[in-house]
């Protein structure tokens, strides 16, 4: 499985990112410009994710490495943000609300 730290996702991909942690999770602080597909949600979303690379991140990285195996079983180029946003926050790297 592809996976990177979130200091190599803030030093920058223009790769998209997947939020898989519920949306009350996500509504509480996310890494700017990700999008929410929640995991227990995500089948039903296929159609969203996007055609090329992309990150994929949760709270501390576990439910997106499943996501990410998962999805890459079926073809797409996902990597997993080890570390997750308690990580991204640990480092003092901005949110969103």
């Amino acid at each position: 499985m592809q996976s990177i730290d979130v200091h190599a996702l803030k030093a920058g991909t223009d790769r998209p990112l997947i939020d898989v942690r519920e949306t009350y999770e996500f509504e509480s602080g996310r890494v700017p410009g990700a999008v929410n597909l929640p995991m227990s949600t995500i089948g039903e979303h296929l159609d969203e994710l996007p055609d090329g690379p992309f990150d994929v991140i949760c709270k501390v990285g576990g439910r997106s490495g499943r996501v990410v195996e998962v999805l890459t079983a079926r073809g797409y180029d996902a990597t997993n943000v080890e570390g997750g946003t308690d990580e991204w926050i640990a480092a003092g790297y901005p949110i969103e609300r």
